[in-house]
C-alpha cells in the first residue's frame, strides 16, 4: 500500500496498490493537527489496501488540499455494533 503524493513516480515504483493526493509534498496524510482530514486519508487508504483486486490499482483521492471540509469519520464509531 502506498501513499502518494507524485503520480509519476508511483507509476514508475509500480506497488501493489496506491491512494494518489494532489497535495503538497510532506503532506501526505494532510495538514499538521488536521484530525479529521488525517483519518479521512488513513481510512481511506486502509479500505484500498483491503479491497483492492488488481495489482497496480492508482486510486485518485477526490479531496482537493485545502478545498474540502471533513468530518470525523470516527464520530459514529460508538453507535456500531460490536462483534462477540
Amino acid at each position: 500500500m502506498c501513499l502518494s503524493v507524485s503520480r509519476e513516480i508511483t507509476e514508475a515504483v509500480r506497488p501493489p496498490r496506491a491512494l494518489f493526493l494532489r497535495w503538497p509534498f510532506g503532506r501526505t496524510l494532510g495538514e499538521p493537527g488536521a484530525r479529521e482530514q488525517q483519518l479521512t486519508v488513513l481510512l481511506a487508504a486502509l479500505e484500498l489496501a483491503t479491497t483492492a483486486t488488481r495489482p497496480g490499482t492508482i486510486v485518485d483521492a477526490p479531496w482537493r488540499w485545502r478545498r474540502h471540509a471533513f468530518v470525523d469519520p470516527l464520530a459514529n464509531a460508538g453507535d456500531a455494533p460490536h462483534a462477540s
